[in-house]
């Protein structure tokens, strides 16, 4: 018998091939593309299906240093939701869950996608008020988003310990029924698989060493270990490495870079029936298919491009979750790690275009990432295709730190910042 594992998983999922090549085309890196899109994560993979799909631009590679889905795709907590408190971004978030909805079908890729709900819990009289006016402004915006006293709380998630003198008691919770999971490397993949089927090239283990502008300071082509591509369009969607590419074109960006924690338990039996997050206590917790705890703690507060963060900031949110859910408490931890995640001065993302004609952006998504895939693809794509943006991601553009119109998401994360 084969080990259980993420690879023969989809092996299975393609039809028993031993590998992806043995059903996807190996296309060698041409001279010359109408789009290049660099990095094959769930985002710049969504970007490029949706150029295809929408606009019938084909002629595109999206470009991967390493592995397709192999950076903060893959080390994701998988949640997704829509309950910000901003109209710019409920329409964002929203749109991304309107189409995760229908993902599978529409990629004929099976993503995973659970609608299980997002319950946020307050613990503090001003982490009610803040829950209570994100429920009414997600309301005004068509969001469904409602109020859960202590008691319905724990009838919504019964593990959870709602006792009055536990450090953080449970005053409450913000419920979101349409949100839930996914499973973060099925997205990569299947975007991969649909985005493949309709012409596009994934060039893995190919990194971009130079992005060049011609004389009028256009992008007219880019430099990578496999050689030159000649292009006119760069889309660039690195999440944690953004500033670095981006310098390659001499376009300095706001940014930050943070790891970010998350860890897994043991496999165990189904026990959890939601996503819990709580923004006080920096933790969120919700069970994978595979039967193990996905647990998530808060940023390093120390900018670095490490993917480990300092000791203390796991150990907290373990205490955290083991006192607000007592039966877990015996759990062995599996594994845990960090991801890099690009943090803008409003902690809101960038979808825009940049200063350099033909080159776009796609960062700054802190926590917000995953949650988004198929929507900030499907718009980024718009962008780079019409070489304007979408009425859903005009807000969103590089020009708004330049003018004071900020998005202020920092309360709406519910970890991290």
């Amino acid at each position: 018998m084969q080990p259980f594992s993420a690879f023969n998983l989809f092996r299975r999922a393609l039809g028993g091939h031993t590998s992806w090549q043995a059903q996807w085309r190996q296309p060698s890196l041409k001279s010359e593309y109408d789009v290049v899109i660099i990095g094959a994560g769930g985002h710049g993979l969504a970007t490029a299906y949706y150029l295809a799909k929408e606009h019938g631009v084909r002629n595109v590679a999206v470009i991967e240093r390493g592995w397709l889905g192999g950076g903060n795709t893959g080390r994701n907590t998988t949640i997704i939701r829509s309950n910000y408190l901003f109209d710019e971004s409920a329409a964002l978030y929203d749109h991304a869950v309107k189409l995760w909805e229908g993902l599978s079908q529409g990629i004929n890729y099976n993503v995973m996608y659970s609608a299980r709900g997002v319950l946020m819990l307050a613990h503090t009289v001003h982490d009610v008020q803040s829950a209570q006016r994100h429920i009414h402004a997600n309301r005004l915006n068509g969001v469904d988003n409602e109020w859960l006293s202590p008691e319905e709380c724990r009838e919504f998630c019964p593990p959870l310990n709602i006792a009055k003198n536990i450090r953080y008691p449970v005053m409450g919770g913000a419920l979101q029924r349409r949100g839930g999971t996914a499973r973060h490397d099925a997205v990569a993949w299947g975007f991969a698989r649909a985005a493949d089927a309709l012409g596009v090239d994934i060039i893995q283990n190919c990194e971009v060493t130079a992005i060049r502008r011609n004389a009028a300071g256009a992008v007219e082509a880019v430099e990578t270990t496999k050689g030159t591509v000649r292009t006119k369009k760069v889309g660039v969607v690195t999440a944690g490495h953004t500033s670095v590419v981006m310098g390659m074109a001499g376009v300095r960006m706001p940014l930050e870079s943070f790891p970010l924690q998350a860890l897994v338990s043991e496999p165990v039996k189904p026990a959890f029936p939601c996503v819990v997050m709580s923004n006080t206590i920096h933790a969120y917790i919700s069970q994978s298919d595979k039967g193990e705890m996905v647990i998530g703690a808060g940023t390093d507060v120390y900018p670095s491009y490490s993917q480990r963060g300092a000791l203390h900031i796991a150990e907290h949110t373990l205490d955290a979750i083991c006192e607000l859910f007592p039966m877990f408490r015996r759990m062995r931890m599996l594994r845990n790690w960090g991801g890099i995640v690009d943090v803008t001065p409003d902690r809101s993302p960038i979808l825009s275009k940049t200063p350099v004609p033909g080159l776009y952006v796609n960062c700054g998504w802190g926590t917000g990432g995953f949650k988004a895939t198929p929507g900030s693809g499907n718009v980024f794509a718009h962008t780079i295709a019409r070489d304007e943006p979408h009425p859903i991601n005009a807000p969103f553009s590089l020009d708004r730190f330049r003018d004071g119109f900020l998005i202020d998401e920092a309360a709406a994360a519910a970890v991290a910042h």
